[in-house]
């Protein structure tokens, strides 16, 4: 019988002042929900341009020990203690695994962000994971700071009465550095529309808003709702002159644009009136499907539904509903599907839960209930022990299949299924409808 053969990058640390530095003798591990193990080939790729490190306080890192066959927990080094390494992806990327550590008691909540595993290998960093999705519309290396700096100042002025344009040049571009933005300033692809600054669901790991003594959030709240006109006026020169244009309701620095559904409707109206270009995507919890009726009605041409779960205990237990559940959340992909607008699952990947046997049966009806036409692979930005207590996901006693296996098998079981990060533009996901 053939043995799997095993890579060994080396272990990754940080000590106390954020110095970060490989353990020769030691291989790195990855973590699928509760359970640390050593990692096949092709998860292994090199750190991706434009990811972060992070330094993750109060947790030493697990590594794997080639002398004594197993895991241990490294928590010194030539003296000085060491902690666990964290890596941020850039924007397409999907983990397979998640950093490994033993956190000390009372230790503090990590931040909003997601953490793969890290190693060393062939004089690089590598993390573990894959590229999800070939769109190039976020990598950093096409974003120049300076033109997006010039580009940002022109918007400005082209529309000096705009608050929504304000907005996201302002806070988006120059403060955030979210691409979505800086997309929209250069002119091309798919630029934001954000439009409200309340929203009916209090998410565990919600970016934007947090309780007082709570984590940070990574980006403030839109103040006010954008009018119609506004909007329209932001929305219509992007879709008339951007390659492969599509504006979007529903970003991180807002609520939930469904909360807003008359001035969604009548921008929408407005912007068909003066242009038939491009995509009008919403980006939402889908908690209220009467609204998206009436949205479909007035022209939107396709959703995304963001989920963690296909699961309504598990769904309810991180988004934490006001005033709806998970039959609001199947009428408005029902009410989607009937007018044949295209439907994409926000699914947030969290290695060894995502994958669980249970989790997968009740995607699968999902996607068969719903025809659902494709699944952005988001890696979910939370403090992982964060995520497990508040969903309670000691009770697994196993780790999952994996992410890669759980995508071959998600996509046997459903051949129209496709995968990636980004809203596809109208034009690919009419082509996908054609096959």
């Amino acid at each position: 019988m053939q043995t799997r053969k095993i890579q060994s990058p080396r272990l990754v640390v940080s000590d106390a002042r954020g110095h970060i530095f490989e353990i020769p003798g030691l291989e790195m591990v990855g973590r699928q929900l509760l359970f640390a193990g050593r990692l096949e080939q092709e998860d292994i790729i090199p750190l991706p341009f434009g990811s972060a490190l992070f330094h993750l306080p109060d947790r030493h890192p697990l590594a794997y020990d080639p002398r004594k066959r197993r895991i241990i927990t490294l928590r010194q080094y030539e003296g000085r203690e060491v902690f666990a390494v964290g890596g941020f992806m850039a924007p397409a990327y999907t983990q397979t695994h998640l950093a490994a550590y033993e956190t000390h008691a009372g230790a503090v909540r990590l931040p909003l962000f997601a953490y793969s595993a890290v190693g060393w290998q062939r004089n690089d960093f590598c993390v573990s994971g894959f590229r999800v999705d070939a769109d190039v519309r976020q990598d950093p290396a096409l974003f120049n700071q300076d033109l997006i700096e010039r580009q940002a100042q022109s918007m400005l002025q082209r529309h000096p009465q705009n608050r929504l344009v304000a907005h996201v040049v302002e806070k988006c571009v120059r403060c955030y550095g979210c691409p979505a933005a800086q997309n929209f300033v250069l002119g091309r692809w798919e630029a934001p529309l954000p439009t409200s600054p309340i929203c009916n669901a209090r998410c565990v790991g919600c970016i934007s808003k947090q309780p007082e003594q709570g984590v940070a959030v990574t980006q403030d709240r839109l103040a006010f709702v954008p009018t119609p006109e506004e909007i329209a006026e932001m929305a219509v020169p992007h879709l008339e002159e951007a390659p492969r244009p599509i504006v979007s309701f529903g970003q991180g620095c807002e609520g939930e644009p469904l909360l807003q559904g008359d001035t969604l409707e009548r921008a929408i109206r407005l912007i068909r009136q003066r242009t038939g270009k491009g995509t009008i995507n919403l980006n939402t919890n889908a908690s209220r499907p009467d609204v998206v009726e009436r949205l479909c009605q007035a022209g939107l041409d396709s959703i995304r539904v963001s989920l963690n779960s296909a699961q309504p205990h598990f769904y309810e237990a991180y988004y934490q509903p006001r005033g709806y559940g998970w039959e609001e959340v199947c009428a408005s992909l029902r009410s989607v599907r009937s007018f044949g607008r295209w439907i994409s699952l926000n699914y947030f990947i969290f290695p060894g839960f995502t994958d669980q046997p249970e989790e997968m049966d009740a995607l699968q009806r999902l996607i068969d209930g719903y025809h659902i036409d494709y699944i952005q692979m988001r890696n979910l930005n939370i403090d992982p022990e964060w995520y497990i207590e508040a969903l309670d996901l000691k009770r697994y006693r196993e780790p999952g299949m994996g992410i890669r296996a759980w995508q071959r098998q998600m996509q046997r079981a459903h051949p129209w299924l496709r995968f990636g990060y980004f809203n596809p533009p109208r034009e690919d996901w009419t082509a996908a409808h054609q096959k």
